[in-house]
């Protein structure tokens, strides 16, 4: 009897440790249509009154199949479909992007602090990869159209389109409705305010003068 009351005790642990590892909330109903309206104020989105919701609230006419522009310094679009865009996302612990490349276009070194990435390349030859946490390890890898390739969950990871003619596309699911992103040299360079001088100096063991013109260049061109 105390082995099976020692047991369960563990299986309610493992139970309650599941749920707290979640990315995303697990919904509790069938689907929670966000209430963008609502003044509520949640950890996410409050659901939309069931008897309002009908079917046009799980769909999107995302045009995931039209090509983006990609004239800008990085050569890259994101195009993001996530619950602010798609309130039908709402609890559902999903959400998707189209990246387009323009040749040698990049898309930068960035995280996603609440989603794990699975990226498939619909067209065009990229070079991915992701950065470990300390002692900072990176798997990288050549891909192809029609291959898959994993960004773990708040790892820094980056894309590039290989070609020098032609543009590349990918799409990719993330496993939160809301992934958020951290563009690393936009967010340690960009910051507004910024971060102090002093301590990017002592960071990247370079002269201040280079700090100032690193920030001076992503203040002017608003990356």
């Amino acid at each position: 009897m105390a082995s099976f009351s020692l047991f369960l005790l563990s299986a309610l642990l493992a139970l309650a440790a599941w749920q707290a590892i979640a990315y995303d909330p697990s919904p509790l109903q069938d689907f929670c249509v966000a209430d963008m309206k609502s003044p509520v104020p949640v950890n996410g989105f409050a659901c939309k009154n069931p008897m309002d919701v009908n079917s046009d609230d799980f769909f999107n006419a995302a045009k995931f199949d039209m090509p983006r522009n990609t004239i800008n310094k990085l050569g890259s679009n994101v195009t993001n479909l996530n619950v602010i865009q798609f309130p039908g996302l709402n609890t559902l612990g999903i959400s998707l992007a189209r990246i387009d490349y323009a040749p040698l276009g990049v898309n930068p070194p960035h995280v996603h602090p609440r989603a794990t990435e699975l990226l498939t390349v619909l067209e065009g030859t990229l070079y991915v990869g992701f950065v470990t946490s300390n002692p900072n390890k990176l798997f990288s890898k050549v891909v192809y159209k029609g291959d898959v390739f994993v960004f773990p969950k708040a790892m820094i990871h980056f894309q590039m389109n290989l070609d020098h003619n032609k543009p590349a596309v990918a799409q990719s699911a993330l496993s939160s409705q809301n992934p958020g992103v951290i563009t690393i040299a936009s967010a340690v360079f960009g910051s507004k305010p910024p971060i102090s001088d002093d301590v990017l100096a002592k960071a990247f063991q370079v002269e201040k003068n280079l700090i100032h013109w690193l920030q001076s260049q992503f203040w002017e061109n608003n990356y």
